[in-house]
């Protein structure tokens, strides 16, 4: 029996093979049908349509006075009044003026704000130099100065009155600078340039 069941197979096999080996059977092309020509999209509607037809109001009469013009009316000579007598007026009391207006009272100029530490320091500074500038202008007093040096002393000195009022107003970043400024031409005038 082993013998036919083998047979069997084998001619199922080889009745199956031809499916196997011809694989699928491809379907026929399917060609599309060609397009049909599609007509074109009407044209799009006028936002606003034309008003061909006028609707007038009936004629209205005119009444004919309406038309008709008045003569033109002559201005009449100007009448120039007599002069009048000048009259005397007893003089007015005028009230007083106005007082002004008080003035506003002075602010004080924005300035730094330090720390108590720094302005301790700039006004130390700001001392030295003053002192120091005074030392030294009091040598060149000692000798006889030129013109040009006594222009330069009273620019010192006035340096100096600055720094004073900056140092007064509490600005002591200006007054350690204005200070400095003075020391530098004490110097220069002690060395004669």
């Amino acid at each position: 029996m082993r013998r036919v069941e083998a047979v069997l197979v084998a001619a199922m096999a080889i009745a199956l093979g031809g499916c196997v080996l011809g694989g699928k059977p491809k379907p026929a092309a399917v060609v599309p049908p060609p397009p049909q020509p599609v007509a074109p999209p009407p044209a799009p509607q006028p936002l606003s349509i034309p008003q061909t037809r006028v609707d007038l109001p009936a004629p209205q009469p005119v009444n004919p006075e309406a038309l008709a013009t008045a003569p033109p009316v002559e201005p009449a000579p100007p009448v120039q009044p007599k002069p009048a007598p000048p009259v005397r007026r007893a003089p007015a009391v005028q009230p007083p003026p106005a007082p002004p207006p008080p003035p506003e009272a002075a602010r004080p100029p924005i300035q730094e704000v330090l720390p108590a530490e720094v302005a301790k320091q700039l006004l130390a500074s700001a001392n030295r130099h003053k002192v120091d500038t005074r030392a030294l202008l009091a040598q060149a007093r000692r000798r006889r100065l030129t013109a040009s040096e006594n222009d330069m002393v009273a620019r010192i000195n006035q340096f100096v009155k600055l720094s004073d009022d900056a140092e007064k107003s509490g600005d002591m970043r200006s007054a350690d600078q204005l200070a400095e400024r003075a020391h530098i031409l004490a110097r220069e005038l002690q060395n004669g340039k």
